[in-house]
């Protein structure tokens, strides 16, 4: 009897073996590519968020100072521990003020009566260090040898606090100063030479001149 050999494995099942093989392959390249462009849009993503944040986080300086002056209210343009000891020589005009007071307001020159429009403050009758009453920005410093030198200085919602009869002036045209930042010294003055060395402060809402009393409890 011839001897038969074993038959080898059929073709069908060698195709169903190549079958399963590179679809496996393609699946596994097609997997490992969607992970790696999940995975750099995720870091991308990430990376531009900090920037977007930065740029919020980061206003002007000037947006700074209009932000804090909003919420600050007055304080006296001296320092606190001298609030104590200031003495008003001459008041703030009001016309419906009692008579007494209405005296107080009115300034004598040339023989003629000029009304206050803000308060004359004096420390027994020395030099003292003025401060912005609140944060801003010095809208104007007016130099003048006759009435002493004069600061405005510009705050949010349209006020304006003004230090006249001032020597030895710190700040400019332009600079941005914080609430209690020293700005000048006290002098006197012969616009009123009566009240000797004093502040002349005013506060104006809107261009017009305030009472500083409605303010700050002088």
């Amino acid at each position: 009897m011839r001897e038969e050999k074993p038959k080898a494995p059929s073709q069908e099942k060698k195709k169903m073996k190549n079958g399963w093989f590179w679809p496996a392959i393609y699946t596994s390249v097609a997997l490992l590519f969607i992970g790696m462009v999940w995975g750099y849009s995720a870091l991308t993503t990430n990376d531009a968020t900090p920037s977007e944040v930065a740029k919020i986080d980061q206003p002007k300086e000037n947006a700074t100072v209009e932000t804090n002056a909003s919420k600050e209210t007055l304080k006296y343009p001296i320092h606190e521990d001298q609030v104590e000891q200031v003495a008003i020589l001459q008041e703030f005009y009001d016309p419906e003020a009692d008579e007494s007071v209405r005296e107080k307001a009115l300034l004598v020159f040339k023989q003629s009566y000029v009304t206050s429009e803000g308060l004359s403050l004096s420390i027994e009758g020395e030099p003292f260090e003025v401060v912005a009453a609140m944060s801003g920005t010095v809208e104007e410093v007016i130099v003048d040898s006759f009435k002493g030198t004069e600061i405005k200085l510009k705050h949010a919602d349209g006020m304006t606090t003004v230090y006249g009869s001032l020597t030895g002036v710190i700040v400019k045209e332009g600079d941005q100063v914080q609430q209690g930042q020293v700005l000048a010294t006290t002098t006197q003055n012969e616009w009123n030479p009566e009240a000797g060395v004093h502040l002349q402060f005013e506060i104006r809402q809107d261009g017009v001149a305030v009472n500083p009393h409605d303010y700050l409890a002088f």
